[in-house]
């Protein structure tokens, strides 16, 4: 039984990865249904929540039916992470999570989320900080390091370890490396068989067929995976890993009715979230995924994504259902 705290998670759960603009309520809620035993929000600017800033605060909306969940901030300034925590602890998360990964540009050179690892002593006194400032569980998602030449990933991870956090999630990449290469597991081993490392160590990289999560699991010994890009469009990839765990055998294809509902399902909560505009503008990045393999689909595609208003890409999901009745997909 694998444990964030006291929260209880099975073994070798799978946790959605916090994604700008992508792990929003509604797309949480269909990778909950699927099977994500841990949801994680976007990651949430410190200096954007004590500005009141609506886009930040908007991302703190969490429901009871995600649960456990967690939500991510990051910032750099100890006195702004410190309010946020307390901004945070409003919304009732099952957990917080800092974000010491994110290897974006804008975020970087405030010293923030993987720009902190040139830092590793302000990594470790700001994990304090924030630790001693709440009762909900904190936990720290993280790259390698900053660089080949600076990997010190198994002595940070111990680090933060014995300043107080629950669990740490690792991406198998440096922030050079951004989100070329592949992602290297190895380093993440090292961290988990520390024989000083009592908590929850989580592989988070290429982690895109059950095969490979199978084998983050068998292979390197990990607690469990952090799914990110392999879910976007793909919510049932969850369900997928967890069927080949149980089975060894692949769960049969989606079919292209549960694609065309769950599209449907996640266009109406967005809207129902964010209104019209937004939602609609918003859900566009993940119908290339959910109808991937369907032969000469461009004009249905190029609908979907250009279209402003809702009533047309629900009439072109109806479209879809006609013209592709009876298609299979192979994966």
């Amino acid at each position: 039984m694998v444990k964030i705290d006291n929260i209880e998670l099975g073994e070798f759960p799978l946790l959605l990865a916090p994604m700008e603009d992508v792990s929003d309520p509604p797309f949480r809620a269909l990778c909950k249904e699927q099977g994500a035993d841990v949801v994680y929000t976007e990651f949430v600017s410190s200096e954007g929540l004590i500005r009141n800033a609506a886009k930040s605060v908007m991302k703190l909306d969490i429901y009871e039916k995600e649960r456990p969940v967690g939500i991510q901030i990051f910032g750099a300034n100890l006195d702004s992470m410190l309010q946020t925590i307390d901004i945070v602890e409003r919304s009732k998360p099952d957990i917080i999570d800092i974000n010491f990964g994110c290897p974006v540009k804008k975020v970087v050179s405030k010293g923030a989320g993987a720009g902190i690892l040139k830092d590793v002593c302000l990594m470790e006194k700001l994990t304090a900080e924030m630790v001693k400032r709440t009762n909900i569980p904190v936990t720290v998602k993280t790259r390698l390091g900053w660089d080949h030449d600076s990997i010190k990933i198994v002595e940070v991870a111990e680090r933060l370890q014995d300043v107080g956090i629950k669990s740490i999630a690792i991406h198998g990449r440096t922030r050079a490396q951004m989100y070329k290469g592949d992602a290297d597991w190895k380093p993440i081993a090292a961290v988990k068989n520390n024989p000083r490392m009592h908590i929850p160590v989580f592989g988070n990289g290429d982690v895109d067929t059950p095969e490979k999560a199978a084998e983050m699991r068998d292979s390197y010994g990990l607690d469990g995976a952090m799914i990110g890009r392999a879910s976007i469009g793909n919510p049932w990839f969850f369900k997928q890993v967890k069927h080949f765990f149980k089975t060894g055998e692949h769960l049969a294809p989606i079919s292209l009715e549960e694609r065309v509902e769950a599209a449907r399902r996640h266009l109406q909560m967005s809207i129902d979230w964010k209104g019209e505009v937004l939602g609609v503008f918003e859900t566009r990045r993940h119908y290339t995924n959910y109808f991937k393999g369907i032969p000469h689909f461009k004009e249905y595609r190029m609908k979907m994504v250009t279209s402003d208003h809702s009533e047309d890409v629900f009439a072109t999901f109806d479209e879809v259902l006609e013209e592709f009745a009876g298609y299979e997909f192979t994966a």
